[in-house]
């Protein structure tokens, strides 16, 4: 049995069913991980939900911005953006039963000596910690009431943690963090406008990975989000959104020895997001 870890799909099916090809995934005994944004900007976001769902537990998929976007926007409590391409999903015939697979995902997902999370971990969160407020959000988007949550989501305040926020405020920062953050203050005050490659990051900031005494360095956290930050392999991260929604690869890590698998694009997104 193997593990492979696979960075920001977002809609490119083709891409995804070349590099399952190339390592030659064996449903019967390999699994995924999936690092979130499964959907949007690409062109194949339906086929991409139906065939993870597909996998069961075989595939462990961590939900990330896009994915927590389309299901906002199907609740009614977001408005579609320019660029994205989730109409094919929102008109599907089996679009409830992939929306409701998609809400019952999680936010963190550990393992082995390793955290899945879409964006990262704000330093003050140790690994079981940062669980069990992951585990907040996800019993928020699994309630019957889960619209309400998608109501009061959108917004970068506040910035931090605080062990004493409360409600949605509280709820907001933690999906910020899980699924929005890539640099943020010493400590702990996120930014959410930088986009850059790191060498660019504004004065005060750093990449939330590199902050001094950061909780969770102890294990090796998987992540995405960050397109310009490119592929990085070490032993306390692996980062593994290498853009393919923009001409880069598609990017899979063999855990058990780091043996990294890529396939390029064939249709990369014109503009920026």
């Amino acid at each position: 049995m193997a593990i492979y870890a696979i960075g920001d799909i977002q809609g490119c099916y083709n891409e995804l069913q070349l590099l399952l090809e190339k390592i030659r995934f064996d449903a019967a005994q390999d699994r995924l991980w999936l690092v979130g944004d499964l959907v949007n900007r690409g062109p194949d976001s339906l086929r991409v939900l139906r065939l993870v769902k597909s996998l069961g537990d075989r595939a462990i998929t961590v939900l990330g911005n896009h994915d927590l976007h389309l299901l906002a926007v199907a609740a009614g409590e977001a408005e579609l953006h320019r660029g994205d391409t989730l109409d094919e999903v929102l008109n599907a015939p089996d679009r409830d039963e992939l929306l409701v697979w998609l809400r019952h995902q999680r936010l963190l997902y550990a393992e082995a000596g390793y955290v899945l999370v879409h964006a990262g971990l704000l330093p003050q969160w140790s690994v079981t910690q940062a669980l069990g407020l992951g585990q907040e959000v996800e019993q928020a988007l699994r309630g019957d009431d889960y619209a309400v949550f998608f109501e009061h989501m959108y917004g970068n305040s506040p910035h931090g943690w605080r062990d004493d926020h409360r409600g949605y405020k509280r709820l907001r920062v933690i999906a910020n963090a899980l699924t929005r953050m890539r640099i943020c203050t010493p400590q702990g005050d996120m930014e959410f406008k930088f986009k850059g490659e790191v060498e660019k990051v504004p004065h005060g900031y750093l990449p939330w990975f590199d902050l001094p005494g950061r909780k969770s360095a102890e294990v090796t956290v998987i992540f995405g989000h960050w397109s310009a930050l490119g592929l990085q392999v070490r032993g306390d991260v692996i980062a593994l959104d290498t853009g393919c929604l923009w001409g880069g690869p598609l990017t899979a890590i063999r855990l058990e020895d780091r043996q990294l698998f890529q396939v390029m694009c064939k249709d990369p997104v014109a503009q920026d997001w």
